[in-house]
């Protein structure tokens, strides 16, 4: 007689992390929360009926009503309309300042880590130097010296979060290279470059990305904190936190001005957040089971 034995069913690594991933309730949210956010600032000028420049002076300050269903601000202009334009600013400086402060804190942690000596003491100690300086601070020196910008608030807000990558890759690196499959590459001749890039650097990659998810929501509180005290993008060019500095004055008899780009940014940070912590259960080897 025959009997009929059931194995277990073997799933892919990917499979398993999705698994992992959307068991994540909180996970989960955050993904549709940051889909949405992005969808509707990239479709912004399908989703808007109004020119986020468009001045009336007969309709400053009116309140929200079904045709402009977040109201005017001081100028007239559609504040709905502003709300989705500013949201394609705030996304681009905050995925591309991470990536910037990615790049260059990857490097410098995956140096200082595998080449260890002086190398490895004069990078550390000058990622200690910017450690010190408060991250708005060292933002604003450089916002300073470069000038207002796009382009240059990329890059200052980059630099802010530059030293945080490198002292978490660094201290992976030195993890992962005193692993037996680092040691044998180098005793097979391996170059260090080749080391670095097949070895050291898919096993720190997990670690950065989780990192970035997480910081992209803190880049994007910088830049609105930076266009609130006018070091941002130039006006009319509408961002959420040069829109909350405007409604500042009109509290107390038109609070649209500052609520609905505040609650924009509470959004898109929570978003992020969530989407960072289920990232970090899944590719976080220490968190799994």
């Amino acid at each position: 007689m025959n009997r009929e034995t059931h194995t277990p069913k073997l799933i892919s690594q990917r499979q398993r992390l999705w698994r992992t991933f959307i068991r994540n309730r909180a996970a989960v949210i955050g993904l549709l929360l940051t889909i949405l956010v992005i969808f509707v600032s990239a479709a912004a000028p399908l989703i808007a009926l109004q020119d986020p420049l468009d001045q009336s002076a007969r309709n400053r300050l009116k309140p929200p009503d079904e045709t402009y269903l977040l109201g005017r601000d001081t100028f007239g202009r559609d504040v709905f309309a502003r709300v989705l334009y500013a949201g394609r600013v705030s996304l681009v400086v905050g995925v591309a300042a991470i990536l910037v402060g990615g790049v260059i804190g990857t490097i410098l942690g995956l140096v200082a880590g595998y080449s260890g000596g002086k190398v490895e003491n004069a990078i550390m100690r000058f990622v200690d130097i910017l450690m010190a300086f408060p991250s708005l601070l060292l933002g604003l020196t450089v916002l300073a010296v470069l000038g207002p910008g796009l382009e240059k608030m990329i890059l200052a807000i980059g630099i802010m979060f530059s030293p945080g990558f490198a002292r978490v890759v660094h201290g992976s690196t030195l993890s992962v290279k005193a692993q037996e499959f680092v040691q044998a590459a180098h005793c097979v001749g391996a170059h260090q470059t080749r080391i670095l890039r097949l070895h050291i650097l898919p096993n720190v990659l997990g670690e950065i990305v989780v990192l970035g998810s997480l910081w992209t929501a803190s880049a994007i509180r910088v830049e609105a904190s930076l266009s609130f005290i006018g070091l941002g993008v130039a006006p009319p060019t509408p961002t959420w936190g040069n829109m909350i500095r405007d409604g500042t004055m009109h509290l107390t008899n038109a609070p649209w001005l500052s609520v609905f780009p505040g609650l924009a940014i509470l959004i898109t940070v929570l978003a992020f957040n969530l989407l960072g912590d289920g990232l970090r259960d899944v590719l976080d080897p220490r968190l799994q089971t």
